[in-house]
Formats: structure tokens, C-alpha cells, sequence
């Protein structure tokens, strides 16, 4: 089996046996020497976007799921402002992917609009 046929699959009856779960656990200080972070979030209401915003403004990146409301609501659309205030005052950058996700970046760090 060629490296692309592992890659993209082939009809070979692999079974979810197969993949092994990574336990974050398991890494020893990867997380404590980067310079930079990558949060999850989850944006229920308007109290979620304090934590945000203290994350961006420590110079983590944001991805938060937006799937409890809708992108036509109005509660959305405030907290979208918030945090594009944060980001011009950081010199970051913020984009919504989807209707159900935010990528929230922190200074010097820009989100190419172009897919691969």
C-alpha cells in the first residue's frame, strides 16, 4: 500500500481499531515552553467573550464555536464586534469560519483568507 492509499484511504476493511486516541496528558511541557497558545472556546453568551479577550490579549490564538447561535443573531453580531474591536487594538486579526467557528488571532499573526 503506497503512502498516498494510507493518506486519502482505499476499501481495505480498516476499522476504527486501527487509530490510536492521544492523551494530551502524555506530553511532557510542550504546551509550557511555546510563545504562543491555542485556545478552545465555546461562545454561549456575552460572558464567554471576557475569557477571549484576556486570552487574545496574552498573545493567544482564539478558535471558538459559535454553533449555539446563529449568524443572523443579533447577540452574535455584538460579540463578533467585541472582539474585532480587541483585535484592531492588538494588531491581530479575526475571521469566521463557517457559521460555526471564530479564529481569533493575537499581534502579528494574520489569517490568510485563500485556502490551500
Amino acid at each position: 500500500m503506497g503512502i498516498m492509499s494510507k493518506i486519502l484511504g482505499s476499501d481495505d476493511g480498516h476499522s476504527a481499531s486501527e487509530y490510536v486516541e492521544l492523551d494530551m496528558q502524555d506530553v511532557s511541557g510542550a504546551a509550557e515552553s511555546a510563545g504562543l497558545s491555542v485556545r478552545i472556546a465555546e461562545i454561549s453568551d456575552k460572558h464567554d467573550v471576557i475569557d477571549i479577550k484576556d486570552a487574545i490579549y496574552d498573545g493567544d490564538l482564539v478558535l471558538a464555536d459559535i454553533t449555539r447561535h446563529s449568524t443572523s443573531d443579533r447577540t452574535i453580531e455584538h460579540i463578533i464586534d467585541e472582539l474585532r474591536q480587541v483585535t484592531r487594538e492588538v494588531d491581530g486579526d479575526i475571521v469566521q469560519k463557517g457559521d460555526d467557528q471564530l479564529i481569533v488571532t493575537p499581534t502579528g499573526i494574520g489569517i490568510d483568507r485563500e485556502k490551500l
